[in-house]
């Protein structure tokens, strides 16, 4: 998984009835692109993430 900042990291919901997130890349903290991410989510709660496989980068 690469990233760069402005990318977004889609999160998709493990169960039914929870929704998927959206957060955007604000930071990227592993070399050459990879994880972990420092994202924002549009309530403005920061988090450092590292993605699993319900993960998706989608590219600005």
């Amino acid at each position: 998984m690469r990233a760069t900042i402005g990318d977004r990291l889609h999160v998709h919901g493990r169960n039914v009835g929870n929704p998927d997130q959206l957060a955007e890349i604000v930071e990227v903290r592993g070399d050459d692109g990879g994880p972990p991410y420092l994202v924002r989510f549009p309530d403005g709660h920061e988090s450092l993430i590292f993605p699993g496989p319900d993960c998706v980068v989608e590219h600005a």
